[in-house]
């Protein structure tokens, strides 16, 4: 019985189910939301200088929010979630792997450390993709536009760029945890077992599993470094702001590096064997 065995299949379990979280991440309203990959906030859009009520009262925009009850300068310095609302915009978008979900700021996003009421996830797809300016555009009033509310090019230019590596990415996620779910079996099969081939299939296995995992937590970084700087970046003027999803980048890091280590144990596990069986074959000629 090769008791060493026993750490690789302790880390293969951790990949497999660190990278399941990652995958299912926001499945439900309830279900590790702090696991996205971003948040996106829309609940300050509309309090910046490029909104100035007193000079837009002829546009689209400038006469939708004069039709909000109470005085428009108050509620822009001291509401975060009534132009939202106006617009019929959620406050926040979790962005997971394979679906977005929406909600409100509970009591308001002017609150430090305000709730998340989640109120709305989309279907799940392997070949998710997620696209803010359409989800915005789509949602806007009839009668508003994206050039209404200053919707920043860049964004959109920033969505098509990472279109095909978020396909990518969840390809790798599936690939990653199904030769995650291998590697258990292989783990178990080296526990007792005393062979190289077992520790070679082994090592095979975690190295595509590691390969997978790896591949797929660089893009998925790439990724949310890219949108969130492009939304900060282009979206600050119009109010709207992104946050990396720091839980997330951790799962799939931490399956990452376990991966790495059950790697590190197999290879080991193949030069051991290889050493015994030299000792054997001298004692034997001796």
């Amino acid at each position: 019985m090769r008791f060493s065995s026993l750490l690789t299949l302790a880390c293969a379990i951790a990949a497999f189910i660190l990278s399941l979280l990652c995958l299912f991440a926001g499945s439900s309203k309830s279900f590790i939301q702090d696991g996205d990959l971003l948040t996106l906030n829309l609940s300050r859009i509309g309090h910046t200088s490029l909104f100035n009520t007193s000079s837009s009262s002829g546009d689209s925009l400038g006469g939708l929010l004069s039709s909000l009850e109470g005085d428009l300068n108050s509620l822009l310095s001291d509401v975060a979630t009534d132009i939202a609302t106006a617009l019929n915009l959620p406050d926040f978008l979790n962005v997971h792997l394979m679906d977005y979900c929406e909600g409100t700021y509970e009591p308001n996003a002017t609150v430090k450390h305000a709730s998340e009421n989640i109120t709305l996830c989309s279907n799940r797809t392997l070949g998710f993709h997620f696209q803010p300016t359409k989800f915005v555009q789509d949602h806007l009033p009839s009668g508003i536009t994206l050039d209404d509310i200053h919707w920043p090019q860049e964004v959109e230019d920033a969505e098509r760029d990472i279109k095909v590596a978020s396909i990518a990415m969840i390809v790798l996620y599936v690939i990653g945890i199904s030769f995650a779910g291998i590697a258990i079996l292989t783990a178990l099969w080296g526990i007792f077992t005393d062979g190289r081939l077992s520790a070679f299939v082994n090592f095979l296995i975690d190295l595509l599993a590691f390969l997978s995992i790896g591949i797929a937590s660089a893009i998925a970084t790439a990724i949310i470094v890219k949108a969130v700087d492009a939304a900060n970046k282009y979206g600050n003027d119009i109010g709207i702001a992104a946050y990396k999803g720091a839980k997330f980048l951790g799962m799939t890091w931490g399956a990452t590096a376990v991966m790495l280590l059950a790697c590190v144990m197999s290879i080991a596990q193949c030069c051991v064997g290889r050493s015994r069986k030299q000792q054997h074959g001298r004692k034997e000629v001796y």
